[in-house]
C-alpha cells in the first residue's frame, strides 16, 4: 500500500499561541478506505507544562472576565463560522471511513452542540460571572445570618483526551460546556483521525472568535502533560477502559485530586418487549434500529447496540429479519453516494474487531456470512479496512461471560434469548454499566418494569414504540440536553445533559454572612437584605442603567370584599366551592369560611404595584415560584412589597430581564402569597 511521507501532510499542534511542528519523523496516518497516506503526526518537543501555564495565565483570565451570556455568544459565533465552512470538513472526513451520513453526525452534530450550548447559556443562565446554586439557607431566627451556594469558574485548564471515532463531535461536545463555564481547554485527539480535528481547530483559531489561550491542540503523544496538572484542572477521557484507568491512576492526578471524567467501554443493549411479535410496528422498529446501529459509523460508536435481548420464541424471527436487512447494505468507498457503510477507521482497528469476534465465537455462533469476505460496491478490499456486519447468536447467555464483557468496536452485535423481564434485566446488568439501553414495547407496564430495573445501570434509556417512530432520535444519538455517560464499565462519568455539563467545570462554594453581604456577593437580592424605596420615583420608572438590586416599592392597601370574590368567580368561571359556599368552605380543614381565589390575590397585587405609564418596563413575561401561603378572607386587606431581585441585561439587545421579589401580606403582616415577577426592561430611557 502506498504510504510515502512525501504525500502526507505533517499535522501541527497549536501551543502557547502558535502552530508547532513536531521535531520527530512522526507516524503515518492512512486513509481507511485506500491505505493512502493522509498525514503524519508527531508532538515531539512540545513543552506541556508551558501549555498548561499559557492556558491558566492567558486563556483563563480572558474567559473568566466574561459573563455567561458573553461566552454563550462566542459559542454561537463559533458554531455559525464552522457551519459556514463545513464542506471542508466533509471533504476530509471520508479519509476516516465515514460516509456523508456518518460525517453529518460528527461534523454538524458537533457544531449543533456548540449552537445548542450557545442558546442554552443565554436562555437558562444569568448574565453574570457567578452562578447561584439553589435557595438561600436561613441560619438564624432573626434573619441576620444566612448562607447560599455559589458556582464559580475553576482557575485551571480542561484537558480533553478524545477517541478516534468522532474527531469533530468528540471535541466540540466537551469544548462547548467548558468554554461556557469559563475554562480554557487543551484538546488531544486520538492520532488515527487527528487530521480532521486539526483542520477544524485551524478554522477555529483563524476565525479569531475565541480569546487567545482559550484553546490549544496536541497532535501526537501527551508526553508528561498529566504530570503537571493541578487541583484546579480537569481531565476528561474517552476511549478504552484500560487506557482510562491508566490515566486516572497518574500519581499527580491522585495527589492533586484533579477532577477526572471518563467515558469508556459500553456493552449497550436493546430489549424486545414480551408484548412484541413479528410483524408488529415495534418489531420492525427494533429491527431497523439494530441495523442502523450496526452500520452507522460502521458500528464505531460508543452508544452502538452490542447486545440484543428477545423473548426466546422470537429470537429466530428477529435474527432472520436483521440478517435480511444487513445483507442489503451496500459497502464501499465512503465518498460513493450509493454506499451506506464504509470501512472501520484503520487496518489495526479492523484486526482488533476480528480478534474480538473470535473471542465472542467461543460462546456464540455467527449467523451472517464471513466478515472478511466483503462484497464491495466500490473500492478495493485489499487496501481498505472493510468488514461485513457480523450478527452472532448466543443460545445460553446466562452461562456466558464474553458476550457480556467483550466489546467488538465495529459492526458487531450478539442476539440472545430471555425467559421473562426479570431475566432480561439481569442479563443487561451483566454488562456492568452502559451508556444507553433501549426497550421496544407498546406496553406501559413492560416499559415501567424494565426502565426501573435498567436505570441504575445506564446513563440513558430509550423507549421506542409506534407513537414516536417518526420523531425518535434513536438508540445511539447523544443529545446536548441529555446526559451522556454511564456507571461502572462505562467509566462512571457524565457529559452533556444541558447546563449540568457546565457545572462540571465550576466550583461549588458555600458562602455565609449577613443577607446584605450575600446579596452583594451573589448579585441577587435575598430576603433580609436592605431595600431602597423612593416615594417620588417608582422603580418601574427606572431603566436598567438606573435600576439597582434592592430598589423597592411598598404599596398602599386594598381590602378584599365578598363582592370582589363573587365577581371574580363569575367573571372567570372559577366557582370552586371554597369561594362560593360558606358551609362547604368551613368543612375544609384549611379554611374558616369562604376565601378569595389565589389568582384574584395575584391580580390585586399587580393592581397595587404596577406603575401604568409608558416607560422602561416593556413587558411582563411570567411568574416563577408562585405559592399561596395563607387564605385570604372577605374584608382582609392586602399590601405588596416589590423588590428588584436580579438584573440580567441581554447582550446585543437594548433590554434585559428583571426579576422582582413580590411578597403579599394581610393586615396582620402575615404572608399570603410570595412569588417572582419577571419583566423585560429597557437598558436606557428614550
Amino acid at each position: 500500500m502506498p504510504t510515502s511521507r512525501t504525500t502526507a501532510t505533517a499535522l501541527n499542534s497549536y501551543a502557547y499561541g502558535q502552530w508547532y511542528a513536531g521535531k520527530g519523523d512522526g507516524i503515518i496516518l492512512q486513509d481507511a478506505s485506500t491505505g493512502q497516506a493522509v498525514a503524519t503526526i508527531d508532538a515531539t518537543g512540545l513543552d506541556y507544562q508551558a501549555m498548561l501555564g499559557y492556558a491558566r495565565d492567558k486563556g483563563g483570565p480572558a474567559l473568566r472576565a466574561m459573563t455567561f451570556h458573553q461566552r454563550a455568544l462566542l459559542l454561537k459565533s463559533l458554531g455559525l463560522h464552522l457551519m459556514a465552512n463545513k464542506e471542508a470538513f466533509y471533504a476530509l472526513s471520508t479519509a476516516t471511513g465515514a460516509t456523508r451520513t456518518d460525517s453529518w453526525i460528527d461534523i454538524e452534530g458537533g457544531i449543533s452542540t456548540l449552537l445548542s450550548y450557545g442558546s442554552k447559556g443565554r436562555r437558562e443562565l444569568p448574565n453574570t460571572q457567578l452562578l447561584m446554586d439553589g435557595d438561600v439557607e436561613p441560619l438564624s431566627k432573626d434573619n441576620s445570618f444566612a448562607a447560599l451556594h455559589l458556582l464559580s469558574p475553576m482557575e485551571g485548564v480542561a484537558v480533553h483526551i478524545n477517541a478516534y471515532n468522532f474527531p469533530c463531535w468528540g471535541m466540540l461536545e466537551k469544548l462547548a460546556p467548558t468554554l461556557l463555564a469559563g475554562l480554557p481547554a487543551i484538546i488531544k485527539p486520538a492520532s488515527q483521525t487527528a487530521y480532521l480535528t486539526e483542520l477544524m481547530v485551524r478554522h477555529i483559531i483563524e476565525s479569531g472568535i475565541l480569546p487567545e489561550g482559550s484553546l490549544q491542540l496536541i497532535c501526537g503523544s501527551t508526553g508528561d502533560l498529566l504530570d503537571h496538572v493541578g487541583p484546579q484542572d480537569t481531565v476528561t477521557f474517552t476511549g478504552s477502559a484500560a487506557t482510562g484507568h491508566h490515566l486516572k491512576s497518574n500519581r499527580n492526578i491522585i495527589a492533586n485530586a484533579t477532577r477526572f471524567t471518563m467515558e469508556a467501554d459500553s456493552l449497550n443493549a436493546t430489549i424486545l418487549g414480551t408484548d412484541v411479535n413479528a410483524g408488529s410496528e415495534e418489531f420492525e422498529l427494533c429491527v431497523r434500529e439494530i441495523v442502523r446501529e450496526m452500520t452507522s459509523k460502521t458500528g464505531q460508536k460508543c452508544t452502538a447496540i452490542r447486545r440484543v435481548l428477545a423473548p426466546a420464541d422470537r429470537v429466530e424471527e428477529l435474527m432472520q429479519a436483521v440478517v435480511q436487512k444487513l445483507e442489503a447494505v451496500p459497502i464501499g468507498l465512503p465518498n460513493d453516494e450509493n454506499v451506506k457503510m464504509g470501512p472501520v477507521a484503520s487496518l489495526a482497528q479492523r484486526q482488533e474487531v476480528l480478534e474480538n469476534i473470535e473471542a465472542l465465537k467461543t460462546e456464540a455462533r455467527v449467523v451472517t456470512a464471513n466478515p472478511e469476505a466483503v462484497p464491495l460496491v466500490s473500492g478495493n478490499a485489499a487496501d481498505g479496512a472493510f468488514l461485513k456486519p457480523v450478527l452472532l447468536h448466543c443460545e445460553k447467555p446466562q452461562e456466558a461471560t464474553k458476550v457480556h464483557a467483550v466489546e467488538a468496536f465495529g459492526p458487531v452485535c450478539t442476539v440472545m434469548p430471555y425467559e421473562h423481564l426479570d431475566d432480561a434485566a439481569s442479563l443487561v446488568r451483566r454488562g456492568e454499566g452502559s451508556l444507553v439501553a433501549s426497550v421496544f414495547t407498546n406496553d406501559t407496564e413492560v416499559a415501567r418494569e424494565l426502565v426501573t430495573r435498567l436505570a441504575p445501570w445506564h446513563g440513558r434509556v430509550l423507549i421506542g414504540n409506534r407513537r414516536s417512530a417518526k420523531t425518535s432520535t434513536g438508540h445511539g444519538s447523544p443529545l446536548p440536553m441529555l446526559t451522556h455517560g454511564g456507571p461502572g464499565r462505562a467509566g462512571g462519568g457524565e457529559e452533556l445533559g444541558g447546563i449540568r455539563a457546565v457545572k462540571h467545570y465550576l466550583q461549588r462554594t458555600a458562602i455565609q454572612g449577613t443577607p446584605d453581604m450575600l446579596s452583594a456577593v451573589a448579585g441577587r437580592w435575598i430576603s433580609g437584605a436592605s431595600t431602597k424605596t423612593d416615594a417620588k420615583r417608582h422603580p418601574f420608572r427606572k431603566s436598567l442603567a438606573e435600576l439597582e438590586i434592592g430598589d423597592a416599592v411598598l404599596t398602599e392597601r386594598r381590602t378584599v370584599t365578598l363582592d370582589d370574590i363573587e365577581h371574580f368567580a363569575h367573571f372567570t368561571g372559577d366557582t370552586f366551592y371554597a369561594h362560593m359556599d360558606e358551609a362547604a368552605a368551613k368543612a375544609n380543614p384549611f379554611f374558616e369560611g369562604r376565601v378569595a381565589h389565589g389568582y384574584l390575590i395575584v391580580s390585586f397585587a399587580a393592581g397595587l404595584f404596577v406603575d401604568p405609564d409608558v416607560g422602561p418596563v416593556l413587558a411582563n413575561y411570567g411568574v416563577d415560584n408562585l405559592r399561596f401561603m395563607a387564605p385570604v378572607n372577605p374584608d382582609d386587606s392586602l399590601q405588596v412589597m416589590l423588590v428588584c431581585k436580579e438584573i440580567n441585561p441581554r447582550e446585543n439587545e437594548d433590554y434585559g430581564e428583571v426579576r422582582w421579589d413580590c411578597t403579599v401580606r394581610n393586615q396582620d403582616e402575615q404572608i399570603v402569597a410570595h412569588y417572582d415577577v419577571l419583566t423585560l426592561v429597557a437598558k436606557t430611557l428614550h
